[in-house]
């Protein structure tokens, strides 16, 4: 008996516990905020876009650097860190000069991974 009194109080409980209603909190999203998540979006697919291409992956690989960590670090930039890459990357030249641009883009993916401790490069130094 005192089992199912037990299991009926229980019940109750949770019953009334359903009956409350949690107000939902909504706020006005401020034009700074948006447009910071916007350019922080734009520079993410900038660099993504270099990262894809097919010469970066193969210096990449060559390199000995996973292409997919390497995207989850620049996806983990400090959005200033990620600006000043994405900016980097759209002001380099295009055309023939395009094996600067992937040196750029792989000395800049070796230092983000130095500096977050995840693979040694610069050790002899």
């Amino acid at each position: 008996m005192d089992f199912k009194r037990f299991v009926i109080s229980i019940v109750c409980v949770a019953f009334l516990g359903m009956g409350t209603v949690v107000p939902a909190k909504a706020a006005m999203l401020g034009t700074q905020t948006y447009l910071h998540s916007v350019d922080r979006d734009a520079n993410l697919a900038i660099v993504d876009a270099a990262l894809l291409r097919d010469d970066v992956q193969q210096q990449l690989v060559g390199l000995g650097v996973d292409v997919e960590d390497a995207r989850q670090r620049v996806a983990n930039l400090p959005d200033g860190d990620l600006a000043k890459l994405a900016n980097d990357i759209e002001l380099m030249p295009a055309g023939g000069s395009s094996v600067l641009v992937v040196l750029g883009i792989i000395l800049l993916v070796f230092i983000v991974l130095e500096v977050t401790g995840t693979v040694d490069v610069f050790s002899g130094t």
